[in-house]
């Protein structure tokens, strides 16, 4: 279903094209990396959104469903301002269960969710699996750390200023900005606009 044309819509229809043109075929995983969880979310969701209009398969994920449990996280490290970011997430899950699995195609199931931070419990899985042809967005807090970049076809980050010293020590560590493909200003949440890096 064609979405209504606003410049926000044709910015995301061009980055999608951009995207299609370079990973049109097989399976596409795009990360969506930023400091304002409610911008990332609508701004993954509004690019899954456009990718359908052309009927694409799109699975939608974010690694807040893939943190450890609060005993995990107090059992790998003190209380500490920086401990989500060092042990906050369960990776080797992320990548057991969704994007090894989505990545090899065929008939294997993946699940999008897997542990629910509010309710600090387990979710119940629900076994997905995807066409030849298929599209992962998943967004999240430190999704460009090393350990998880090569895991990412295409990577924007949405440039912003951190909201924690968690963000502030990954921006610092990490400079996802070096090493994403796109990095765009969503100052103007209805007008997002596509910056210049020393990559371009």
């Amino acid at each position: 279903m064609k979405l209504v044309s606003t410049p926000r819509i044709d910015f995301l229809r061009v980055l999608a094209a951009e995207i299609l043109h370079n990973y049109g075929r097989g399976r596409t995983t795009i990360a969506v990396d930023g400091t304002d969880a409610g911008v990332r979310t609508a701004f993954a969701d509004d690019l899954a959104a456009v990718f359908r209009e052309d009927e694409r398969h799109v699975f939608r994920a974010s690694l807040r469903y893939f943190q450890h449990s609060r005993a995990e996280q107090q059992r790998l490290a003190s209380d500490t301002p920086e401990r989500m970011y060092r042990v906050g997430y369960d990776y080797s899950a992320l990548r057991r269960v969704l994007v090894e699995p989505f990545r090899m195609g065929g008939s294997t199931g993946f699940v999008t969710e897997e542990f629910d931070p509010d309710r600090d419990a387990w979710i119940q899985p629900t076994w997905q699996t995807a066409p030849a042809d298929a599209i992962l967005i998943i967004d999240g807090d430190y999704i460009n750390r090393p350990e998880l970049h090569a895991l990412w076809l295409y990577s924007v980050l949405l440039e912003g200023a951190p909201a924690s010293e968690s963000q502030a020590l990954y921006l610092a560590e990490v400079h996802p900005r070096d090493v994403v493909s796109a990095v765009v200003d969503t100052t103007n949440p209805q007008a997002p606009r596509r910056m210049l890096t020393d990559r371009c």
